[in-house]
């Protein structure tokens, strides 16, 4: 097919194309507090997972990135792994959440999405499941609240800032973010998207741009890029004080790494963190490279840890194919290994947790 009749061919699928739907997967609201809901998703097995998972996610992108389709489906992985999950959607914060702090989103929403699960399902101790920066909230969590959290799982969680590796840790060390904070109120997530586009702007745009045009004449590549677009530009404000402490804090003065940053009077201190701990890292990953993740095996507590090495990138440890077919069923694996309940033993055979997680290759 000559280039001219594959451009007049995606053209006309993208017009005849509806909106483009994402988080597709049926779920239940069983509680919400100001801008935070947290959903439910049902496990698709008879003899599910008995210690439920939390999905924290990160306040930068909507929570449907694990559920853009069905064919690259995080959530419905898990779901046919025997996993029962429950995932927060922050929302999108407003000028009246300028002083929300993260003492609020860790201390009030992030702890009482944790006691809803508790309650809901009579486990003590539940799964945290946290990403990028949701996964920096869940290693805070986990050490003010180690008595909550059975196994702790990080994907390319941002922990140890004083590397270089990415442009946007050098960025974050000399931002004026009092200036921005005070002038804004509300990040804006326009604001914020052009900077991380600009990060590696040849694979974040060239690259991909030149890809679909290469499939224009394939209706399930075009739709696969346009539900990433909308997923990635669907992008929430960030409130004015908690990133105003995320940047100072972490960015700019790597406090969570020296045991030295204060939540709410209290000192976060990982040597608390003593429960399982799998930490997932992306090998190409140029927002949180690897040299930012992988020290916070050796600052915690915890005797059992393993680490995935995903060899991809960023967004590819949740969209990609790679990632519903390996990643994901390998993570449900190392949970299901480990979630018996409290005094408990686990199942002596479950088809999902017959071996230990390995490196995703």
């Amino acid at each position: 097919m000559t280039m001219q009749k594959k451009l007049l061919q995606g053209i006309g699928t993208m017009i005849s194309m509806q909106d483009v739907d994402a988080d597709l997967t049926p779920k239940k609201l069983v509680f919400h507090q100001d801008k935070m809901r947290l959903f439910h998703y049902k496990p698709m097995v008879t003899n599910p997972v008995p210690v439920p998972v939390l999905i924290v996610n990160t306040l930068v992108n909507r929570q449907y990135m694990m559920d853009l389709h069905r064919e690259r489906s995080v959530i419905h992985t898990f779901q046919e792994q025997g996993l029962d999950v429950y995932i927060i959607d922050w929302g999108y914060p407003d000028q009246s959440d300028k002083y929300l702090s993260m003492e609020d989103y860790i201390d009030e929403y992030l702890n009482d999405a944790v006691d809803t699960v508790r309650k809901e399902t009579g486990i003590d101790k539940i799964n945290l499941l946290g990403i990028y920066q949701g996964g920096t909230f869940s290693v805070i969590y986990s050490a003010l609240y180690p008595e909550k959290v059975k196994n702790l799982v990080t994907m390319v969680a941002p922990i140890d800032f004083s590397t270089n590796d990415g442009i946007l840790y050098s960025w974050g060390k000399y931002l004026n973010i009092d200036n921005l904070v005070d002038a804004f109120g509300v990040i804006p997530g326009a604001f914020m998207n052009p900077g991380f586009l600009m990060l590696k702007p040849f694979l974040l745009s060239l690259d991909k741009h030149a890809g679909i045009i290469d499939n224009l004449d394939d209706p399930d590549a075009v739709r696969d890029f346009l539900s990433l677009e909308k997923w990635l530009f669907d992008s929430p404000g960030q409130a004015g004080e908690a990133f105003r402490k995320f940047v100072k804090d972490l960015f700019q003065a790597n406090l969570l790494v020296q045991n030295k940053m204060e939540l709410g009077g209290r000192t976060v201190d990982l040597k608390k963190i003593d429960m399982p701990l799998l930490t997932v890292l992306a090998e190409q990953d140029h927002l949180v490279p690897p040299a930012s993740t992988l020290p916070l095996n050796d600052l915690v507590a915890s005797k059992d840890k393993e680490i995935i090495h995903f060899p991809g990138g960023h967004i590819g440890t949740l969209v990609s194919s790679s990632a519903h077919r390996k990643l994901a069923p390998a993570i449900a694996r190392w949970l299901a290994d480990r979630s018996a309940p409290d005094g408990k033993k686990g199942p002596e055979k479950r088809e999902s947790a017959r071996s230990k997680s390995s490196p995703v290759n």
